[in-house]
């Protein structure tokens, strides 16, 4: 079972490997809100993914790294295994949407893994990978359903506790469920007056509904310009943690989503992708009572698609010239 001690246990591993990434003041993002930033889009490969996938690999047996590892990911965590695996002089193998933004799909490959595009959204790579571990024996790397993989995520709860007093509420984005679980757990666990929100995509709200039924539920299909947490079905593990430790679960439109990224460029030139803006998102458009609180948004990542980041910057350059045009 997860356990605090396996979270420290990664925290020490980690120690070297991942960057203990900055807490950015941002109070002007949502007024009233005493907002800070933890900046897990600076962390190396631009996202969190690193330090689940990372810690993973160091807890595989000989046998296991002789194997070779497999994984699925719709991009972050691709980049994760790939970097973990070359450092550990392990053999991997990526399986990703075809439509993987071209960025993500690039670095898995610089990073030294070996690329499967799948046709299709997460759930269809993540079937190629389980299809492709049966017949060739790899070992397979889950990018959220793994209790491993969750104690490397959860020690960014271990960092905000040594960086910031009095918090109030964090906020992490929801795909899988590995991050919220691990941050959930973690924190709940050393400090549990600290509410804990989850932030979905309207598109992709597979958290959110299983939670609303009570049972691991499969959404037909998962669309949203947050392609880092367009995930139709979340873990079973994940699933039992976050509906033991969330607070609850917010979900933000493409367009809150993208006024966030803008947001987050303008006032404080950082880049991040759909999914690590989804709790700035929910934070500027009120999705959940934060006024008075000392708050931290995670961004999750910064490994935007250039087309998509190019779209976002075109709609609100017509946004605002419209707005001019009312005036």
């Amino acid at each position: 079972m997860l356990t605090l001690d396996n979270i420290y246990s990664a925290g020490n591993i980690l120690c070297g490997v991942v960057r203990k990434t900055d807490l950015v003041h941002a109070p002007r993002l949502c007024p009233g809100v005493d907002l800070f930033l933890k900046t897990e889009n600076l962390q190396t490969t631009g996202s969190f993914k690193l330090r689940g996938a990372y810690y993973k690999m160091s807890q595989l047996s000989d046998a296991e790294r002789g194997r070779g590892v497999i994984t699925c990911s719709a991009g972050n965590h691709a980049q994760g295994v790939a970097l973990a695996a070359a450092k550990n002089g392990i053999r991997s193998i990526i399986c990703l949407p075809e439509h993987a933004p071209i960025s993500k799909i690039d670095a898995t490959k610089r990073y030294g893994g070996e690329v499967r595009l799948v046709p299709g959204v997460y759930d269809d790579a993540y079937s190629m990978a389980l299809s492709l571990q049966s017949e060739y024996n790899y070992t397979f790397i889950h990018p959220f359903d793994d209790e491993e993989v969750i104690a490397g995520q959860g020690t960014i709860a271990l960092e905000l506790e040594e960086q910031l007093s009095d918090i109030d509420a964090i906020l992490v984005p929801i795909g899988g469920g590995g991050l919220a679980s691990g941050v959930a757990f973690a924190m709940k666990s050393v400090n549990p007056g600290v509410k804990i929100y989850g932030v979905e995509s309207v598109g992709a709200a597979s958290m959110l509904r299983s939670m609303e039924l009570g049972k691991v539920h499969s959404l037909p299909s998962a669309t949203t310009i947050a392609d880092g947490i367009a995930v139709k079905k979340p873990g079973r593990l994940t699933f039992d943690i976050c509906s033991r430790y969330l607070d609850g679960i917010a979900t933000v439109t493409d367009e809150e989503i993208s006024s966030a990224i803008i947001s987050l460029m303008e006032r404080h030139k950082l880049v991040t992708e759909g999914a690590g803006a989804a709790t700035v998102a929910a934070a500027m458009f009120g999705k959940i009572d934060l006024i008075g609180k000392r708050v931290i948004a995670i961004l999750s990542g910064g490994n935007i698609d250039l087309n998509i980041l190019s779209a976002v910057i075109e709609a609100e350059i017509k946004k605002r010239r419209n707005n001019e045009k009312e005036i």
